[in-house]
Formats: C-alpha cells, sequence, structure tokens
C-alpha cells in the first residue's frame, strides 16, 4: 500500500458489509476455512472419501507410524493433563525457549481467540487484506475493532521481501507466509514493526513448510520483545486437521493469563499423545520438515509450469503450499464444474476481503493428484 493510504474501519460485529453485500449479490456466501469435506460430499451425494480436496492446505504425507501407534495407545479414561508441561517442553526444545515462552492449543483458531482478547483491549487491529478471515472472527468473540489495509494483489517473486508499507494502528495481526497469497516477508521487514505497534500477532502456521522458511520465523526475537506473540499449527506440516493442535509462542505473562480465560481441558489425550510422539525426537521433526519442505518446493514448481500454461489463467508465485490462481474471466463456473464433474475441490476465494470470483486457491497434493487436478483444470477451462 503506498504511504498515506487509508484504511477502513469495520464494525466488529457486523464484518465486512459491503463484502457481505457483494457475496450475496452472487449467490452462496463461500466457506471462509477450506477442507470442510461432510457438508460438500452430502451437497454433492458421494462419500467423502471420493473427494480431492485441494481446498485445504495440508501436507499429504502418510504420518509416522509412532504417531498412529501413539494415538491408538492414548490413554481416554483419564483427564488430559491440563497443564500440557510434556508438550510444551518437546517444542520449546525445539526453539530452545523455556517451556514458560510456550502455550500448546486446540489448533491456532483457539489461540487466535485469546490473542484477539489482548488485542481488543488496545484498541483497533490491523488486517492486511486479503487476509484469513479467523482473525475477524476471533475480534468478534471480544468487541475488537478491525481496521483493513489493501495489499498488492500483483507481485513477481516468492523469494522473503518487504512487508508494503501500512498504516499506524495498535494493533498488528500478518501471516507469515501470508495467506491467501502465499507471499514471504523476510524477518529483516517484519522486525521494525514491532517499535510500530503496542501488539503484533503474527501467525506463522505455514511457515515450517516453507523451504528455509524458519531464517525468516520472528520466534527468536520473543524473548526482547514482550509486544510479540507468534502462533504455529502442527496440523498443516503433519497433516493432522482432525487433531486440532497449534501452539503461541510469547513472553510467560501474556500466555499465563490466556490460561486462566481459556477451558480447563484445552487439549485431548489423543491429540498430545500424537504431537509428543511427533516431536519426541527432534532430529527426526528436522527430517520431516526437510521432507516436507521438499515436497513444496517440486509440487509448487511443477504446477507453476503447468498452470502457466493455460491461457487466460495465471498462477501467482507463492512459498508455501498453496496458490493463488486469477484467472481473465469469473472461475467460480470453473470451481463448481470441477466439484460436480471431478470431484476436485479448490478453494473459493471471494470469503477473503479484496478477492473476487476471477480468484481460486489450490493447495498442492501429491504428483499423481495434481496431475488430476491439472487435467481437470486444462478439459473445463478449455472446454467449458
Amino acid at each position: 500500500m503506498a504511504a498515506g493510504g487509508s484504511a477502513r474501519v469495520l464494525p466488529a460485529v457486523g464484518g465486512s458489509v459491503d463484502q457481505a453485500g457483494r457475496l450475496s449479490r452472487q449467490g452462496t456466501v463461500p466457506e471462509t476455512h477450506g477442507g470442510n469435506l461432510e457438508a460438500t460430499a452430502r451437497r454433492l451425494g458421494c462419500a467423502p472419501h471420493r473427494l480431492l480436496d485441494a481446498s485445504a492446505s495440508l501436507a499429504p504425507l502418510a504420518l509416522p507410524w509412532l504417531a498412529r501407534w501413539a494415538a491408538w495407545r492414548a490413554p481416554l479414561q483419564p483427564y488430559p493433563d491440563r497443564t500440557a508441561l510434556p508438550l510444551r517442553s518437546l517444542i520449546a526444545a525445539l526453539h530452545g525457549l523455556d517451556a514458560a515462552m510456550v502455550l500448546p492449543g486446540n489448533g491456532a483458531a483457539e489461540l487466535f481467540t485469546w490473542a484477539a482478547r489482548d488485542a481488543a483491549a488496545l484498541g483497533p487491529s490491523l488486517l492486511p487484506q486479503p487476509g484469513f478471515a479467523d482473525y475477524g472472527r476471533a475480534l468478534r468473540c471480544w468487541d475488537g475493532a478491525v481496521q483493513t489495509a489493501p495489499l498488492p494483489l500483483q507481485w513477481a517473486s516468492a523469494a522473503p521481501g518487504p512487508l508494503p508499507e501500512l498504516p499506524p494502528a495498535p494493533v498488528l495481526w500478518i501471516t507469515n507466509p501470508h495467506n491467501p497469497t502465499g507471499q514471504l516477508w523476510s524477518r529483516a521487514a517484519l522486525e521494525p514493526l514491532l517499535r510500530r505497534h503496542r501488539l503484533v500477532i503474527c501467525d506463522e502456521a505455514f511457515l515450517p513448510l516453507v523451504p528455509d522458511g524458519e531464517r525468516q520465523s520472528l520466534i527468536p526475537l520473543v524473548a526482547e520483545h514482550a509486544n510479540l506473540v507468534v502462533i504455529r499449527s502442527l496440523t498443516k506440516l503433519y497433516g493432522i486437521a482432525g487433531l486440532r493442535i497449534g501452539y503461541a509462542v510469547a513472553q510467560p505473562e501474556r500466555l499465563q493469563r490466556w490460561a486462566a480465560w481459556r477451558d480447563p481441558w484445552p487439549i485431548n489425550a489423543v491429540a498430545a499423545a500424537v504431537a509428543q510422539a511427533l516431536l519426541r525426537d527432534p532430529q527426526h521433526h528436522r527430517a520431516w520438515c526437510r521432507r516436507v519442505q521438499c515436497w513444496t518446493a517440486a509440487e509448487g514448481a511443477w504446477l507453476q509450469r503447468q498452470l502457466a500454461a493455460l491461457p487466460g489463467l495465471t498462477p501467482m508465485p507463492s512459498a508455501a503450499n498453496f496458490l493463488l490462481l486469477r484467472g481473465e474471466r469469473s472461475l467460480v463456473p470453473l470451481r463448481e464444474a470441477l466439484e460436480r464433474r471431478h470431484r476436485i475441490l479448490l478453494r473459493d476465494c471471494r470469503s477473503f476481503e479484496g478477492l473476487d470470483e476471477r480468484w481460486l486457491r489450490i493447495g498442492y497434493q501429491s504428483r499423481r493428484r495434481n496431475r488430476r487436478i491439472v487435467s481437470a483444470l486444462e478439459r473445463q477451462w478449455l472446454s467449458p
């Protein structure tokens, strides 16, 4: 955004009135999250396992057998450990932190809710758009005011780069790599924001899947900056979205406050057991990250080449395990045809403020499934 640009203040409980009105005129308001297999299968009249789901962005690799064994052996009768200390300690060790600086959560979404409570108390939150809708959902829980600023919808590279200039606000929510654009911001570009905002909430859910992405993480800055919160997810990296495991990294006083607000048992015993099995051996975890990052790089480059060959479609550069696809005309008929005729789900991007019916997001799959997606896109786009 250019210097001096303006931003809109939206009502906390109403969301984006303009966007809601625009979407309702175009038809059904799209889902704000991908991966809604059960409801989509009911609508299409098929079994969920018949669907190829590229609307969610998860690593497609088979879960390590130790984690599957841990899920089977998880104790179900006693209550879970309310402190989650074993899991906190394992996560802290990965990042070279004290366990008091880590708080596991019922997915990143639960942690956004507590971050939003802190944010709402400080004043308006700046949400760069297009952006992940769950930040607004979390702020509405606490009547938090929202201020938006547009991000450019044209970028040349997936390499770490500078963040566009943003207007001042007490709180900033930022995603790295950005969702849904896939742009990767450099740590050098993000660090000055800690001097401009009273609170910076950085969502790094996809960063472990990005080749060499850890070099851009803000986690090393948390110890020196009380106004920084970094939120991570294990579900994207390990493809276990159904278990709901995420964690926040922040200074202990903030996390102790969140722990006092939340439900007594936010992490169930099965999720805790699986997460501990995945993280118990740091070398195995690092090897898994390298494997996933190689998949991201290989499939991203392949999909970019294949999709760039289709006239009228532009795949945007992405550092993440998903990419935005821009069309010269509406892509709603294309997405609907892929669902009906090919049982392939892509992410409808009209739920992202600032994106319209010309945009779709594709989550990377295995090469075999990516070939299926490209083949179906070619057939429906070139011969609708």
